[in-house]
């Protein structure tokens, strides 16, 4: 793979991964399986470190999981909470623990515990009393669930102590929210009698529990909780993980009667096997062990990677397989158009659930594994949620099996599909296709895009639902008296809406070209192209050769531009979107005033997103990295700033207010 293949493949991916991130920690909605997602993180990883100029700062090898909602506050971290390498094999166990005795000494020793399927929190205590308790959002990031926390009894409002021994000052104390086994099994059987829809798996019924807006259904879900460490400490000392678990339990936290210490890779593969085997028996849900480099002193030697600590690793276990046939395969269209070929599978159960269903991803897939239709197969439930085919048993087949082909035309619309040069996935590039309808009105009114506040998605469901909007443009027709009509929307609500759409209609180039949902046009190319062609009719009107002449398109994305705009369909819904006021204002490029200079952002921005200041910063020729070093030019510093505002001081590097970086970018 050559470093222009390379640069391809690493945008699909990370455009791949940021959407799963969403799925899964924004929405509780994964649509892969964890082993399918790592595989696709380690190939990025592995690319980038092949190819380390290309690593930018918002790929999702720098960051930790995905945003907060927006619909519950956020509260920084005051350590991060990172996530843990994923491993897979015995030799990379033995790896792991080698690594940190050479590193670290030879009397380093492992702690070993249950890797929980569950949602990771962190709660803040001060002068010994809960105050916050946040998810792990990014990582630096989380949302406020406190009044949600709070109605779990296994956490304590306030810590124990015995015999008078002193409380820290503030400590970040780290956890896992579950619901047991048998408690989500009640639960669903409950839902299931009141009509009501069943959750996926313990997983997504704590994750989902956890952030109700209301804190009184939180209070009615069988939630516990289990911790295993702590964040930021003051006014207390430890000098290892078991002392951190053995406190813990003093001050009147659950912690695992589970975990063990080990001292060698022997002890802790031992653990894992012994673990596996207790799996099915466990009164909660398991994906694999921990492990952790037991000294602190030791931990502080090895140090972090970007996103994970070198001294942690959780060690996956295998996935849970069984065997069916397929019956049929169908294709499903999706929010955004890809269509995606779905085995009808005989039912059979796994990991105690009932699978019906698995995804094919792709005809590539299809072709790879050479899948066909009365196939017998081996499926597996990769981190117990999501089906799909490992193999087929070839030695099964009886003749009478056909292959699959995706068709060239949308099943649902009949428009003809986009499939371009070394993109596996197939879409359907009809904006008013009916299967895209909601995915493309939810992401027409994204913050980012169109910004149409209120327009979310639980609205758009029941717009599309009542036939009240049955194209894209018809959202700007929407009156009062037809939005009061729906669920939970009064005369203020529908007033406020209307007055935001009215809004909209003033936008850029830019955000309008990222809001059609154009296959591969996030919004670094719906920048690229604005400050390129600086109108709308320049860019549909586009060559092939003009396309793939700014940097930064290559010819994946060129034509999936000249396809999108080469459908009637499409230039219609255009047309009527600004036959209905959306009037396109003109940005100036802005000059590369800042070319050369590299920026470092620390703690929380109040006027900008991360991602605005960012391409504030890349518009003028600028860098932004994500660590601070001698070469660094400016940190720019908000609210509860982190290390790298005490890592600048120590280096000298100019440090900045948001007021000044402000000012320095309406200067330039």
């Amino acid at each position: 793979m050559d470093k222009e293949q390379a640069r391809q493949r690493i945008a699909e991916l990370r455009e791949e991964i940021h959407y799963h991130n969403y799925r899964y920690y924004v929405l509780d909605q994964p649509v892969i399986s964890d082993a399918e997602y790592d595989r696709m993180f380690r190939q990025l990883e592995e690319l980038e470190a092949r190819f380390p100029d290309l690593i930018t700062p918002d790929s999702p090898t720098q960051r930790v999981g995905a945003p907060p909602r927006e619909e519950l506050g956020t509260v920084v971290h005051r350590v991060p909470l990172l996530s843990l390498q994923s491993i897979y094999s015995e030799e990379e166990m033995r790896h792991f623990v080698e690594t940190a005795i050479a590193e670290a000494g030879e009397e380093v020793t492992f702690v070993a515990e249950p890797k929980y399927d569950g949602l990771a929190v962190n709660l803040t205590y001060e002068g010994g009393i809960l105050t916050v308790a946040a998810t792990r959002g990014d990582g630096f990031t989380g949302e406020d669930i406190t009044d949600n926390v709070r109605t779990i009894k296994t956490v304590p409002l306030k810590l124990l102590a015995e015999d008078g021994e002193p409380l820290p000052e503030v400590v970040e104390i780290r956890g896992e929210i579950y619901i047991p086994v048998a408690a989500f099994r009640e639960l669903n059987r409950r839902r299931e009698e009141a009509g009501e829809p069943l959750f996926a798996n313990p997983r997504n019924a704590a994750a989902g529990s956890v952030r109700q807006l209301d804190s009184a259904i939180t209070a009615a879900r069988p939630l516990n909780i289990y911790v295993y460490g702590v964040g930021a400490v003051s006014g207390y000392e430890f000098s290892s993980e078991w002392e951190v678990l053995q406190t813990l339990r003093r001050w009147g936290f659950r912690v695992d009667e589970c975990n063990v210490l080990c001292r060698s890779s022997a002890e802790c593969l031992e653990f894992y096997h012994s673990l596996a085997q207790q799996r099915e028996q466990l009164p909660y849900e398991i994906d694999g062990v921990v492990f952790k480099v037991n000294e602190l002193a030791a931990q502080q030697k090895l140090g972090t990677r970007t996103r994970s600590p070198r001294w942690a690793v959780a060690y996956k276990f295998p996935a849970r397989q069984e065997t069916t046939r397929i019956r049929d395969i169908i294709v499903s269209v999706g929010r955004m158009g890809a269509l995606t070929p779905v085995a009808l599978l005989e039912p059979v159960q796994i990991g105690g659930a009932m699978v019906q269903r698995a995804s094919l991803h792709n005809q590539d897939e299809i072709d790879r594994k050479d899948i066909r239709i009365g196939d017998t197969v081996i499926i597996e439930r990769a981190g117990d949620v999501i089906p799909h085919v490992v193999k087929v048993v070839t030695e099964r087949r009886t003749g009478a099996e056909r292959k699959f082909r995706l068709p060239d035309t949308c099943p649902v619309c009949g428009t003809e599909v986009l499939r371009t040069e070394g993109d596996p996935i197939v879409h359907c590039p009809n904006i008013d296709c009916p299967a895209q309808l909601r995915g493309r009105i939810e992401h027409f009114a994204s913050r980012r895009a169109m910004d149409i506040e209120g327009l979310g998605e639980k609205l758009v469901v029941q717009l599309v639902a009542s036939n009240l909007v049955r194209h894209l443009p018809d959202i700007y027709d929407l009156t009062v008296p037809q939005l009061t009509c729906l669920e939970r929307m009064g005369e203020k609500s529908a007033q406020n809406l209307l007055k935001a759409l009215e809004a909209s209609k003033q936008t850029t180039l830019a955000r309008f070209l990222y809001a059609l949902s154009i296959v591969h046009v996030g919004e670094y190319v719906a920048r690229l192209l604005a400050e390129h062609f600086g109108a709308l009719s320049a860019v549909e009107q586009a060559s092939y050769d003009e396309l793939v002449a700014i940097a930064g398109i290559g010819p994946e994305i060129a034509n999936s531009i000249l396809h999108f705009f080469s459908q009637e369909r499409n230039r219609q819904i255009v047309r009527e979107l600004l036959d209905k006021g959306i009037q396109i204002r003109q940005e100036e490029a802005a000059a590369a005033t800042l070319a050369g200079k590299t920026f470092v952002f620390t703690g929380v921005l109040s006027s900008f997103t991360r991602e605005e200041a960012t391409a504030q910063v890349e518009r003028r020729g600028g860098r932004v990295t994500s660590s601070v070093s001698s070469r660094t030019d400016y940190v720019v510093v908000g609210e509860n700033p982190g290390s790298k505002y005490q890592r600048a001081q120590e280096l000298g590097v100019t440090v900045i207010g948001e007021e000044e970086f402000r000012e320095l970018i309406e200067s330039s």
